[in-house]
């Protein structure tokens, strides 16, 4: 039991039992430390009874809800593999991911349950239980008379605590699984490093089927025995309006982009607030600036991913630099290798690479590819193109899969997105690589105006063309409305590859 990730967890609820956890704005609900407790042991106990055992899988496409925490930590305690889906899934992205996983139990939304046992039940999968946004259905039917406890499985801290499916852009979603020192490992250092105590009150208005809502923003609550005010989603007026009672607000730089649009905020509203986070996705230096000028508070901007949790960060007290994900955590490490993993200095830009308590140990049976994935000395290719400086801060300039070849110059996209993005007449851009008869790829820019104003296509090219060399500036700028973004707020540029493949041969031709 004293390694099990619940362990650290039932600190806080036994130190503070009759403390607020979860006030459920929408609801006008709140739960207690114990109420959680009660609810998770009940879970625990119908997922036992079913006959689910140490190590099985559960899956949940579910909407958020104070039950559906209460679901992670029943799995938690008793000795079972976590399994979140996107809600938005539909059904042939659910069946791959049973079928891959091969839960023991399902639960879903009361309304697909038509659709979704079918499915289940092909994949084989023995129970399917539902539970909705607002708690009800038949997980919780089936557990309201259960007692109200019940005593954490005994588990090592190898053993896997959840398992996170990866979004699959360069093929069929793989499952990273995370074991309880993983978990726990991860949970300790953000607690210490971002000084959550049990006075902090955290604004949660992230999705639970991601790791940045389930695992950092509730493990700090968690651990420290803090609080946290819990919206179903993120709504802007809503967030304006509980701002106020919070210390610590999380979220994707779309959260932070939507706020400043909105006059009503200010210093006034942050008035309580000691720490802003943002995750999941590149926070652009502009949008820092901005909301640095307008509030008085620097964001705190951090590196993760579901294979290795949060791995970096700018300081809690010290230089938060914008465009940069600061350093590795406690525990963690990071370097930038070649394409032949060759150590580079400091200030070259290369592959990034980690290694740490954090990190998984290999997808779920794809031995082939965690041999591709990790290094023989145990470090794990991320994916992700970046340099560290001197001083060991770590900035980001793309995923590999991103990076244009040009003539056979390598350009990184983020070097021309930040150019462009100072510009007054843009509000954010993305630069891709598309097929050119002459160059193989050609570096274009899709741009989203300001409201309002009218950027020239020559004028961008022109501004890039007095910061960058010639070949990195775009050789077409194309206006969009908005950029096209996943749930978690990254933008996907394989979209945009798609969307216009053909734009230079169109040229061509014409």
């Amino acid at each position: 039991m004293e390694q099990s990730f619940f362990a650290l967890i039932a600190r806080s609820i036994e130190r503070y039992p009759d403390k607020t956890v979860l006030e459920e704005v929408d609801r006008g609900t709140a739960l207690t430390y114990r109420d959680l407790d009660r609810i998770s042991a009940r879970f625990a106990r119908l997922a036992t009874e079913l006959g689910l055992r140490r190590g099985d899988r559960v899956a949940a496409q579910v909407a958020k809800s104070p039950e559906a925490l209460a679901l992670y930590l029943a799995c938690l305690r008793a000795g079972l593999v976590f399994l979140p889906m996107n809600p938005a899934y539909r059904a042939g992205e659910v069946e791959y991911m049973l079928r891959d996983a091969e839960p023991a139990l399902f639960v879903c939304d009361p309304g697909r349950v038509g659709e979704l046992s079918m499915i289940a039940a092909g994949a084989g999968v023995p129970h399917l239980l539902t539970l909705d946004g607002r708690g009800e259905g038949s997980l919780t039917e089936r557990a309201r008379d259960l007692p109200a406890d019940f005593p954490p499985v005994a588990v090592s801290a190898e053993d896997y605590a959840a398992m996170l499916y990866t979004s699959g852009t360069t093929g069929r979603p793989k499952g990273a699984p995370l074991s309880h020192g993983n978990l726990a490992s991860n949970a300790r250092v953000l607690v210490e490093s971002w000084g959550f105590t049990a006075e902090d009150v955290l604004l949660h208005a992230l999705p639970v089927y991601h790791a940045h809502g389930l695992f950092v923003a509730c493990h700090c609550v968690l651990l420290s025995g803090a609080g946290m005010l819990w919206l179903a989603k993120f709504d802007r007026a809503r967030v304006i309006e509980l701002l106020p009672r919070a210390t610590v607000m999380m979220g994707v730089p779309t959260f932070y982009v939507r706020l400043l649009e909105d006059p009503a905020f200010g210093p006034e509203t942050c008035r309580n607030i000691r720490l802003f986070v943002s995750g999941s996705a590149p926070l652009g230096a502009e949008a820092w600036r901005a909301f640095e000028a307008r509030t008085g508070h620097e964001i705190l901007e951090r590196y993760g991913m579901s294979e290795i949790l949060m791995h970096t960060s700018n300081p809690l007290v010290g230089d938060r630099r914008p465009g940069s994900v600061g350093r590795p955590f406690p525990g963690s490490e990071v370097r930038i290798v070649d394409d032949a993993d060759r150590v580079l200095g400091p200030g070259e830009i290369g592959h990034v690479q980690v290694r740490g308590p954090n990190v998984f140990r290999g997808y779920w049976r794809r031995p082939e590819k965690n041999a591709e994935e990790f290094t023989e000395d145990g470090w794990f290719r991320t994916g992700d193109m970046g340099e560290l400086g001197a001083d060991g801060y770590l900035t980001l300039v793309g995923r590999a899969k991103d990076l244009i070849i040009t003539g056979g110059l390598n350009v990184y996209p983020k070097e021309v997105e930040d150019v462009i993005d100072a510009l007054p007449t843009v509000r954010e851009s993305a630069v891709i690589g598309l097929p050119h008869p002459d160059f193989g790829e050609a570096v274009t820019a899709v741009v989203v105006p300001e409201p309002g104003s009218e950027p020239d296509e020559t004028a961008i090219i022109a501004a890039v063309r007095k910061v960058l060399a010639g070949f990195k500036v775009p050789k077409r700028v194309l206006f969009v409305p908005e950029l096209p973004r996943n749930s978690m707020g990254k933008i996907q540029k394989r979209d945009l590859r798609e969307r216009f493949a053909e734009l230079y041969r169109r040229h061509e031709k014409a």
